[in-house]
């Protein structure tokens, strides 16, 4: 007993609902079975109630709402046991499906808000992924589930819509499954335990429907599945793990992996699968629906691809932005400024105008790191850059980051003394009130770019050696002269 004690509330609940659900299983049908089975099921709402309030996430909504559709779930179960094995009752639809049917929102409302809580905003993919799992299982489940079970009924419309709904609700809670994994896929252990107890329910469900429509299917065994499902139910929510269940998902979840493909291949082929299927046992195949249920899945297929075309395209844009600009400051890296040093040079060697380079280096910044620390030492590279890229807004001059706290700023058609005047403005705009030195180069109208750069940043070590926070600019090259 004191190693029972000892276990996490999830393995207690566990080990004591395997036992629970073994005792029943071994209990013949009657009374006895029927009180036990459903104080699993009723087990299984109290426990995720139970792991809302003694996890507290930070968004326990969804695990309030999968409380209540387990709830009503395990209502239907009582309800059940009263109405059909105690008192005898033939009528559908009565007392039981009531709960049994609200379970069924509730069930996919809460799964909908976690997705919706572990990816906020539009999320395109995930709801056509789930659409395309509907449509498919949607058409096997009319083929084999709900067809059959309408024609047993009388012509009664209540009757009817109560039969409906228990397949289409499966069907919306699968979709919703979906969602969730597609969005919190996060493969924490309260994930992995809510998408089996999920899969669990859904199965069991259609077991039952089936062996209610083909009388001569035995279902003795069906309430072992119940059984699991409601055991996973609760050790999900009394997993430490379901705090960060509903938390943004990373955008690596945005990723078309193999076992999503292999998934969607497979919804994707329901419809014919299925007509196939009908052929091989001699059935009337369902020619309309296998047309219909088709055709939705090909443009939910087309929608999927254009998402991935969509996020390819963006993805490589992002890719060619992180090639060409410094990811902390955002201006061009010094690759790209060599590039764009040598079309300005070849520009300006085409129109005949002056080409003028500034190396701008923040005085002392080694101290400043070491005496406040990187994180501020990069605020402070990021707070230059933005005020420097809005001081210099309408001047032609291009600024980029040419290595740690130096920076490389570009003109074309502007003389030395108006990018002395810019570098001067630039000055006043610093963060922290830091300072910077300064050197300035003008093409002569032959040299290589290297050179240009080379002779800007002697300068610049001219103006650091005259005591820095100064501007200096570079002579005429020797062969000029």
């Amino acid at each position: 007993m004191d190693s029972l004690r000892r276990l996490p509330p999830w393995q207690l609940f566990t080990a004591c609902g395997a036992v629970v659900a073994a005792v029943c299983l071994l209990t013949p049908a009657g009374l006895l079975h029927d009180a036990v089975f459903s104080s699993i099921s009723l087990a299984a709402a109290a426990a995720t109630a139970a792991g809302a309030r003694l996890h507290r996430p930070q968004r326990a909504s969804a695990w309030w709402l999968l409380a209540a559709g387990l709830l009503a779930w395990a209502l239907g179960d009582v309800g059940y046991a009263v109405c059909y094995d105690w008192l005898g009752w033939e009528a559908f639809p009565s007392v039981p499906d009531v709960f049994y049917v609200l379970a069924y929102p509730l069930i996919a409302a809460a799964m909908l808000r976690m997705a919706r809580q572990a990816r906020p905003g539009s999320d395109r993919e995930g709801v056509i992924d789930a659409s395309i799992l509907a449509v498919g299982f949607g058409m096997l489940s009319w083929t084999f589930l709900v067809r059959p079970a309408l024609a047993e009924l009388p012509e009664d419309l209540l009757a009817g819509l109560v039969a409906l709904a228990y397949p289409v609700g499966d069907v919306v809670v699968l979709a919703m499954l979906v969602r969730v994994s597609a969005a919190a896929g996060h493969g924490s252990r309260a994930f992995w335990l809510l998408c089996g107890a999920a899969t669990s329910m859904l199965l069991a469900d259609a077991l039952w429907q089936y062996a209610d429509a083909y009388q001569d299917f035995d279902a003795t065994w069906i309430d072992a599945v119940f059984a699991l499902s409601y055991v996973l139910w609760g050790a999900a929510a009394l997993h430490p793990s379901m705090r960060r269940l509903s938390d943004p998902s990373p955008t690596s979840r945005h990723e078309f992996t193999t076992l999503r493909l292999v998934v969607l291949t497979a919804a994707s082929l329901l419809a014919p699968g299925t007509l196939g299927l009908q052929l091989a046992l001699g059935q009337q195949p369902q020619g309309w629906a296998v047309v219909i249920s088709s055709s939705v899945l090909f443009l939910l297929v087309v929608a999927r691809m254009s998402a991935l075309l969509r996020r390819l395209r963006e993805q490589t844009a992002l890719l060619g932005d992180l090639a060409r600009t410094d990811p902390l400051t955002g201006l061009l890296n010094r690759r790209s400024a060599d590039s764009a040093l040598e079309r300005l040079r070849e520009q300006a060697q085409r129109e005949g105008t002056p080409l003028v380079v500034a190396l701008i280096d923040l005085d002392r910044f080694k101290a400043f790191n070491d005496s406040r620390g990187h994180p501020a030492g990069d605020r402070l590279l990021v707070g230059a850059a933005t005020a420097w890229v809005a001081a210099l807004e309408g001047s032609g001059v291009q600024l980029a980051r040419w290595g740690g706290e130096e920076f490389l700023a570009v003109s074309v058609g502007l003389g030395t003394g108006r990018v002395e005047e810019l570098l001067a403005g630039l000055r006043r705009v610093v963060p922290e009130g830091q300072t910077f030195s300064a050197g300035v180069a003008r093409w002569d109208g032959r040299e290589e770019s290297g050179r240009l750069v080379a002779r800007a940043d002697e300068a610049l070590y001219a103006a650091k050696a005259a005591g820095r926070d100064r501007t200096c600019t570079a002579g005429a090259p020797e062969h000029a002269a």
